[in-house]
């Protein structure tokens, strides 16, 4: 198949759906289709090589003009290409980091409306680049990264009719924090991702949840959600299950503050709020009463404001005087992120917001790492499903949470033969069921099964 996918860029972090769609373009190459990312608003920060690529559109700079001023809704075409060069985009991803919140819920608005919004021109000029994306061609189908894009899907579908995929990857915390005009945005969304051919949901919880909130009934939910688990790129050869835990091979993070034989706890997400790192930090701080030998590692994207709270972490661990034993390592690369996988006895990311899938659980299952989760979201799912890891109940108070997080720690550290017949067992059906190979494969399957009318189904 020809296929098209549709990320939105970062620009300056990491972005897990931008690396896992990088990954999935890449993998349905190495099967034999022809698949190409075309990013919106700004580049793409990736941990590998980028899949093969396409020209931006939509640039983050020349979509916000448009929104904020009608001047530059009819800005010749060479001035739209400038504002999208790479460098000048770059230079303003640290602005474009801390999109959020009410200020952008008209820029929102207006990409939901789609050929009848502010960005009805750029629309026009994506449809028209699509018709001829493959040898004068177009694709044999269009996949949308998100529900944000749903306004995307009506033109595509009139113009190309061709299959329009659209996958759900946790938009409700984004939505929920538009302020005054997130119902009307929520219902625009209800009416809009009706364009689009079929939906995929990363899990069933997340399935049920946005059919919830969008009002949809039983019947419309499961004919227009379908739930696919996402996968991740399996190494060839499994990881050496049987080394102590907390021992990490030989390589460039070697030598650091962190004991190599020492029980070691990791985390592998943002440095945010909602992930659950400052709930982690908490429970750290009381397991280390108890355990002393303990340490912690901590990995992930980070952006400057992200960098301003992590400073108020490391405040509270000096404070507490644990800062000595806890190792923070920031947009880490692929490579960079195996040998930090390798390294640790048990893994968590306490997500205390509606955590929709969690990549980071099945990379870690993958590198053979038992996981530590809170019994909510998607969470219990992917546990059931792998067999991989322990459920701890989140208190009323973070204070609760984190002293059911360090016991459910603490008890895990405990006992490394479970913690090791944990990571084994989930490695054996990340491999085998969460692959990044049987993901594609799977979509693949899926979009084939639809036709090409261009009308919604």
């Amino acid at each position: 198949m020809n296929l098209v996918l549709i990320t939105p860029g970062t620009g300056g972090y990491h972005c897990g759906v931008c690396m896992r769609d990088n990954a999935l373009a890449k993998e349905l190459i190495r099967q034999g289709h022809r698949a190409v990312m075309l990013p919106m608003y700004l580049p793409m920060t990736l941990d590998e090589e980028p899949a093969p690529g396409a020209p931006m559109f939509f640039g983050g700079v020349s979509t916000y003009l448009r929104e904020k001023w009608r001047v530059f809704r009819h800005m010749p075409r060479w001035l739209d290409r400038a504002l999208n060069a790479r460098w000048l985009l770059i230079l303003l991803a640290g602005r474009a980091a801390k999109t959020g919140g009410p200020e952008v819920a008209q820029m929102t608005l207006s990409m939901l409306r789609g050929e009848q919004g502010t960005q009805a021109g750029e629309i026009e000029e994506l449809v028209a680049w699509l018709r001829v994306a493959f040898d004068g061609k177009k694709p044999d189908a269009v996949w949308l990264s998100t529900a944000l894009q749903a306004g995307l899907a009506r033109r595509i579908r009139e113009a190309l009719g061709v299959p329009v995929i659209g996958f759900l990857q946790g938009e409700d915390s984004f939505l929920d924090g538009l302020g005054a005009e997130s119902p009307h945005v929520w219902s625009l969304l209800a009416d809009r991702m009706r364009d689009a051919t079929v939906w995929v949901a990363p899990s069933r919880y997340f399935a049920e949840l946005m059919a919830k909130r969008l009002g949809y009934s039983a019947d419309e939910a499961a004919q227009r959600i379908r739930v696919v688990p996402n996968g991740v790129a399996i190494p060839k050869q499994p990881p050496a299950l049987s080394q102590a835990p907390g021992k990490m091979p030989a390589g460039p993070t070697a030598g650091t503050a962190v004991s190599l034989l020492s029980p070691t706890i990791g985390y592998l997400a943002r440095f945010v709020p909602g992930k659950g790192i400052g709930l982690l930090v908490e429970a750290f701080i009381l397991l280390k009463k108890r355990m002393p030998e303990a340490r912690l590692r901590c990995a992930g994207s980070m952006t400057p404001d992200d960098a301003r709270y992590v400073g108020t972490l490391k405040a509270r661990l000096r404070t507490a005087g644990c800062e000595d034993a806890v190792e923070w390592l920031p947009n880490v690369s692929r490579e960079e992120k195996q040998e930090f996988l390798a390294g640790l006895t048990v893994f968590s990311v306490p997500a205390t917001y509606s955590e929709a899938f969690g990549q980071y659980v099945i990379e870690a299952l993958a590198a053979g790492v038992p996981v530590v989760l809170p019994r909510a979201s998607a969470f219990p799912e992917i546990v059931e499903a792998t067999g991989g890891g322990v459920l701890f109940d989140l208190g009323k108070t973070e204070s609760e949470s984190a002293e059911a997080l360090a016991t459910a720690l603490e008890q895990l550290l405990r006992d490394p033969a479970e913690a090791r017949s944990l990571g084994q067992r989930g490695c054996e059906i990340v491999r085998r069921d969460f692959s990044m190979a049987l993901f594609a494969q799977r979509l693949v399957a899926l979009t084939s099964s639809f036709s090409s009318a261009a009308s919604p189904h």
